[in-house]
């Protein structure tokens, strides 16, 4: 088989037959002995929760956790529009937006009442540099907070933003806890649907569901083979994510067992540095996108849990670009391009390309560097633990790297990700993209007032960033869902939140 053919048949029977056979193994003789069901919903995860202020969380289960433990002034609907949560909004002027809280959510787990005097609290305390909050650029704007009543209060901002109300997503935390000092990051104590109950260990975390005391533990299990053996077992219940496809096939077809898939916002992209020289050339990041075909990559490898994507949001959002395209599949005209600027197969293009140590993603190099190699581009492979590989990425040691944007809802992701003045340390612009076509496009949307206005720029700076390629736009993953029987009522969400545990429902 010719390496650019690596994804024209079917996944391997052997693959398949080795991970039945795994699974078969870690399962063993004792698959009738499952442990007596209790009356906690143990929730299967890939990585561990690091902290529970949702001022300093940024990975993705830490955030996941605190959307539970928190309520915020803004939520978000499905098309990525914010939406009343503890309260409403009025804009008085371009810089000036009064918040009215609303009468529910508003009781902190230790049964005191949440005011407007803790809302300032928590944007002065993220806006404290002492605090050094990773999020504290987003409401880098407000001038001024002022406190009109307990249920009420007025902010300030240094220059007008439209979008200055999806910013206010961050889970209010007690004015009290912050003054006093407490730990929040080990003790929470929010107004959402749960509260910690323990945390005896990194990869054990359980919470209390406050309505009706049901309990929900967290257990970390890095290998997805041994988390579905756990599911299979009965030791979790629940599983979401950071399956392979072919565990998910397998799941499919055990019994006492659901699963449930949905598309998804999480976007998968291939990065360039631009400040090396070998991939400043517009052409050579042609060349790459359009040697790589996704609709194989995602049939084969992914069995069809995904969909193609030309643009960071997805069609469906308010500010998405649904009128383009993902870059056609055209070895040919890959190695027309690259034979123009002299590479060829006595000279091809060598390139470095970085990925974390997960197995499946270390498939997802395997043959991406396959289909390369067929218009002449060498890719070498660099593998790395997770933090050593993100630090090399924030850091800008990499050529190419692979990446996902998680659980994206607002269009000002596009300023931290590809303004010329959010380049790391001051934002996520890793490739080093500097255009200021793309600069102006930014700053003219922070002007304009109205959806309509806003979201055709934003559909512009989409279309030129599909044109200058500082990303290869990958694909949109789908969400999967494997619970056991006697589990109900949870619903999945597009960008893989646990919101579902609010109203799931465990008969054990």
């Amino acid at each position: 088989m010719r390496a650019g053919s690596v994804l024209q048949t079917p996944l391997p029977l052997l693959l398949r037959l080795v991970v039945g056979l795994s699974l078969l193994w870690l399962l063993g003789c004792e698959v009738g002995q499952e442990p007596e069901p209790d009356a906690v919903v143990h929730f299967g995860i890939a990585n561990s929760a690091r902290t529970l202020d949702p001022r300093l969380a940024t990975d993705a289960t830490s955030e996941r956790i605190n959307d539970l433990l928190y309520r915020a002034l803004v939520k978000f609907d499905g098309n990525g529009r914010p939406v009343p949560d503890l309260a409403q909004w009025q804009q008085l002027s371009a810089r000036r937006y009064r918040v009215t809280l609303g009468t529910t959510g508003r009781r902190f787990s230790d049964g005191s009442w949440l005011t407007a005097q803790d809302v300032a609290a928590t944007y002065r305390s993220l806006l404290d540099p002492a605090t050094g909050s990773p999020h504290a650029s987003q409401v880098e704007l407000i001038e001024q907070l002022r406190v009109l009543d307990d249920d009420r209060l007025e902010f300030e901002l240094k220059r007008p933003d439209p979008l200055f109300t999806s910013y206010l997503g961050l889970g209010i935390l007690p004015a009290a806890a912050l003054a006093a000092g407490r730990d929040l990051a080990r003790r929470p104590l929010g107004s959402g649907d749960f509260v910690l109950e323990a945390w005896p260990e990194s990869g054990r975390l359980r919470l209390r569901r406050r309505r009706d005391e049901l309990r929900v533990e967290f257990v970390t299990v890095k290998d997805p083979s041994v988390r579905v053996m756990k599911l299979l077992r009965g030791e979790i219940q629940l599983l979401q994510n950071n399956l392979a496809p072919e565990l998910v096939g397998f799941l499919r077809q055990q019994s006492g067992v659901t699963v449930e898939t949905r598309s998804g916002v999480n976007f998968s992209y291939l990065g360039f540095n631009l400040d090396d020289p070998l991939l400043q050339p517009l052409a050579v990041r042609q060349a790459i996108a359009e040697g790589i075909d996704r609709q194989a990559i995602l049939h084969y490898l992914f069995q069809d849990l995904g969909r193609p994507a030309a643009a960071l949001l997805v069609p469906e959002h308010w500010a998405g670009a649904p009128e383009l395209t993902p870059v056609r599949y055209d070895p040919a005209r890959a190695r027309q391009r690259l034979a123009a600027l002299g590479y060829g197969p006595q000279r091809p293009l060598r390139l470095n390309y970085k990925t974390s140590s997960d197995p499946f993603w270390l498939r997802v190099a395997s043959v991406l560097q396959a289909q390369l190699a067929q218009v002449g581009v060498e890719l070498r492979i660099h593998s790395y633990d997770w933090g050593t590989f993100f630090g090399d990425i924030k850091a800008g040691r990499f050529q190419l790297y692979s990446l996902t944007w998680v659980g994206v809802r607002s269009p000002d992701i596009f300023r931290y990700a590809f303004h010329s003045e959010s380049i790391p340390p001051h934002g996520a612009n890793r490739g080093r993209f500097r255009n200021a076509q793309a600069d102006a496009l930014l700053e003219r949307a922070r002007e304009v007032s109205g959806i309509p206005s806003q979201a055709a720029l934003y559909r512009a700076l989409q279309a030129l960033l599909l044109r200058e390629l500082p990303y290869v736009p990958l694909w949109y993953e789908d969400q999967v869902l494997a619970r056991r029987q006697g589990l109900s009522g949870y619903t999945l969400a597009a960008d893989g939140a646990y919101g579902g545990l609010s109203t799931v429902e465990w008969r054990p």
